[in-house]
């Protein structure tokens, strides 16, 4: 009987490790947050990760303001870019606009592997756009930057769009 209530005891206790441990979040692509060293969005409603080691940051100061990038990629060649130029460091949220004062622009790439010249690349923003997008800095130091995005980019040949939705990023600075 004392065998039992261990046995018991040890499932219950193992049921609620488990059940504590389960994410209520099933959005692989997108949300508030992204994992440490990755960017992660909704790409035309498909989840999009990429990976650590193709992800990185760059911060350049140009007298009081700086010039921020962002990228990252997968192992299938499909890329994220996002810069701001003359920004400060510091929180905000930038719209993706010809119209915008600050120079604020994304891009979604899809390498072609076996014909590189045959990739495809949407960027944001594009001639007669308006507002298509934003990037929002949510956390900004010395070596790490963190926020969100969304944009709608068109593609070079002008044909179609593709919309970036639900997107984060959580990226540290090369050489910090």
């Amino acid at each position: 009987m004392k065998t039992m209530k261990q046995f018991g005891l040890m499932l219950t206790m193992l049921t609620a490790t488990l059940l504590s441990s389960c994410s209520n979040d099933d959005n692989d692509g997108g949300g508030n947050s992204a994992a440490n060293g990755t960017i992660k969005a909704k790409v035309g409603g498909s989840n999009y990760t990429t990976l650590q080691a193709a992800s990185f940051a760059t911060k350049h100061q140009i007298g009081n303001v700086y010039m921020i990038t962002l990228q990252g990629s997968d192992a299938s060649g499909k890329a994220i870019q996002l810069g701001l130029n003359g920004v400060p460091a510091a929180t905000g949220t930038y719209e993706i606009s010809q119209e915008a004062t600050i120079s604020a622009v994304a891009s979604y790439t899809e390498i072609n592997i076996n014909d590189p010249m045959n990739s495809t690349v949407w960027v944001a923003p594009y001639e007669g756009s308006g507002v298509v997008g934003s990037i929002t800095i949510s956390e900004i130091t010395d070596t790490t930057i963190k926020g969100t995005f969304n944009f709608i980019g068109k593609n070079q040949e002008g044909t179609d769009t593709k919309a970036v939705t639900n997107g984060a990023f959580n990226l540290n600075f090369q050489g910090s």
